[in-house]
């Protein structure tokens, strides 16, 4: 067996400096080498270190902030938050920081809440201060289902918006939330449910 101390390539790998002396003293390929002593060819190669956690620590800073901030995201949706910020990161070193820093979503299970423990809404005093979107689902005679998308305003109940579609997708939101928006104000919030039309990409960006 080869000595580390002795060999001017103490700082490599035992299993390289080993293939590395049979190699010199027998005239061996490498491959012939490592299958002699039983070795993949694999402990011959230099393996990247990882980086340090000074480089990522601003990273992980930024991503557990948007994973509090947006609580329902995942790593691919925290991803695109981070590209909007400008910063340039590859996706698979945001998922392993994202498993590393125990980011991932957790499913629960949904509490029913009692009437005493919603929170009441504050009340507005002016036009496109708050609006209020939902769906309202109906059947017809014949058996098919329709949805209506409504979007009114708090103060002044205006309806500002009722689509109807059997199938109304986030992009639809966006795209009449758009209109809504070309002839109106920007309102200072809109409230909704969870619905998966409404955390969807498409809305959010």
């Amino acid at each position: 067996m080869v000595n580390p101390e002795a060999t001017p390539q103490s700082q490599m790998p035992l299993k390289r400096q080993v293939v590395g002396f049979i190699r010199q003293q027998f005239k061996l390929t490498e491959r012939r080498a490592c299958r002699l002593l039983g070795f993949w060819r694999s402990t011959q190669r230099h393996h990247r270190k990882s980086p340090g956690e000074e480089k990522d620590l601003a990273l992980k800073t930024r991503l557990r902030e948007l994973a509090q901030e947006r609580p329902r995201f995942g790593y691919r949706r925290l991803h695109v938050l981070l590209e909007r910020e400008g910063q340039v990161v590859n996706h698979k070193r945001v998922y392993r920081i994202y498993r590393a820093e125990e980011l991932a979503v957790r499913r629960k299970a949904r509490k029913k809440l009692t009437v005493g423990e919603r929170v009441q809404k504050p009340q507005v005093s002016a036009a496109n201060q708050r609006w209020s979107m939902d769906f309202m689902s109906e059947q017809l005679a014949s058996g098919w289902r329709f949805r209506v998308l409504n979007v009114v305003d708090d103060f002044t109940r205006e309806c500002l918006v009722m689509h109807v579609g059997t199938s109304i997708t986030g992009s639809d939101v966006a795209r009449l939330l758009s209109g809504v928006l070309a002839e109106r104000a920007q309102p200072t919030m809109i409230v909704t449910d969870n619905g998966p039309e409404f955390i969807s990409k498409a809305l959010d960006q």
